[in-house]
């Protein structure tokens, strides 16, 4: 569990932040590790729905590392937002860095 804030998870950990914030990574972007530590990365989307005003969007923000509104307006249409997060799976013992796509 605290493999990203060991020296050897900490390289992945910096690739996605810049000055203790996440980064925002734009449509073509993605975290950029030297070619000795490259991993491969792994897609996923995930659609968020559920009843309006229970914090869908206020979740997404928050994994994205975005600020959150402090007041309610609902979300027109579908809000599309990338999150990368690496990880080292316990089977593999290779680290991977998840794409998330969350659908809003």
């Amino acid at each position: 569990p605290g493999w990203l804030l060991s020296p050897a998870g900490r390289p992945y950990l910096d690739s996605i932040f810049q000055k203790n914030r996440r980064r925002v990574f734009g449509l073509l972007e993605r975290p950029v590790l030297p070619p000795s530590l490259a991993a491969p990365t792994l897609t996923y989307k995930l659609f968020v729905s559920g009843k309006s005003g229970v914090g869908k969007t206020a979740l997404v923000a928050s994994l994205a590392g975005t600020p959150v509104s402090p007041t309610h307006h609902e979300t027109l249409g579908i809000e599309a937002t990338t999150v990368y997060w690496p990880a080292k799976p316990r089977a593999s013992g290779r680290p991977v860095i998840f794409q998330l796509h969350f659908w809003d």
